[in-house]
């Protein structure tokens, strides 16, 4: 079953190339997430391989920044294992007091000082480090961005957690639009752009083509994940919240759903490139940094999510 969609895939026509400090960031991060007491052992975040996910993003990038890109995806595999295999998200009122307790850090947008006591626990203390290393940069946009990310995510955690309540499998254009969200896919992207100096500017960034572009990339790197995790999130039961998983509901035949998801994969790849080349033609080289690295993240998600063992 997943091997017949996988293989459907149209493979992305980016080269991939990984970070040569992948291994020791890889180390450090896990002790970052152990010394915070976000985990209790890191055989989980292991299977993750957080690193190799951001060794693959951004692999010209500055050491330190690539950590704090690892760093965040490491918060967001224990946030998110904690709210789908560990209960947290399982109904809105169980997940609320650690929303808002995120919230709380949020709003602070790593002010120097202690972290807000709360519900949220070692998680906080995780994301309070991230914003206060995001503000050291001294970069308001990309602080402002990542914290508004962030607060998105969170909000749609909720949304999740209210169709698990109420065993609700949401239409697919609901799914598609917030799915974006649940991926954590706009913070990441902004902490890539910060790793390699690329965050677009200002002018550049209202261009309509270019947020066109955003939900693309957002798209395809949610959708590869939901293609490779749905044999191991379907072993256990339908889960609400994958692309395959929707799209089974509208056709009523998995193996429908199935093709359905592969074809819309690389309908949206195929758009992607063109929205790719409509940027450049109208802003050159001030977008090439932005660009390379939702290529980066693109191939990067398709390359990791063939050898993660997360979802072997």
């Amino acid at each position: 079953m997943r091997s017949f969609v996988v293989s459907a895939l149209r493979e992305p026509p980016f080269t991939g190339v990984r970070h040569d400090e992948t291994e020791r960031v890889a180390r450090e991060s896990a002790d970052w997430a152990q010394q915070l007491g976000l985990i209790s052992n890191g055989q989980r975040l292991h299977r993750a391989d957080a690193a190799g996910l951001a060794g693959r993003a951004c692999p010209q990038a500055p050491p330190e920044r690539l950590r704090l890109l690892t760093d965040l995806i490491s918060w967001l595999f224990v946030m998110d294992d904690a709210c789908d295999e560990d209960g947290l998200g399982a109904e809105p009122t169980r997940l609320a007091p650690t929303v808002a307790a995120l919230l709380d850090v949020l709003d602070r947008q790593g002010a120097p000082g202690p972290t807000p006591p709360g519900a949220a626990g070692t998680l906080a203390l995780g994301l309070t480090d991230l914003c206060q290393r995001v503000r050291g940069h001294r970069r308001p946009a990309v602080l402002l961005r990542f914290v508004a990310g962030m607060r998105e995510y969170l909000l749609a955690l909720l949304w999740e957690a209210a169709n698990r309540e109420h065993e609700r499998v949401p239409p697919v254009d609901e799914y598609v639009q917030m799915r974006r969200h649940t991926g954590a896919v706009y913070p990441s992207l902004t902490l890539t752009d910060l790793a390699l100096d690329g965050f677009p500017p200002a002018a550049r960034r209202a261009d309509p083509g270019w947020a066109t572009l955003e939900m693309l990339a957002a798209d395809l790197i949610c959708w590869c994940n939901d293609v490779f995790s749905y044999a191991k999130e379907h072993h256990g039961g339908p889960d609400a919240h994958n692309l395959i998983t929707v799209l089974t509901r509208e056709t009523g035949d998995e193996s429908t759903a199935l093709r359905a998801a592969a074809d819309r994969f690389n309908d949206r790849l195929g758009a992607y490139l063109a929205a790719e080349t409509d940027l450049l033609a109208h802003h050159g080289d001030a977008v090439r940094p932005a660009l390379a690295s939702r290529r980066n993240w693109i191939r990067a998600t398709y390359d990791w999510s063939r050898a993660a063992a997360r979802y072997a």
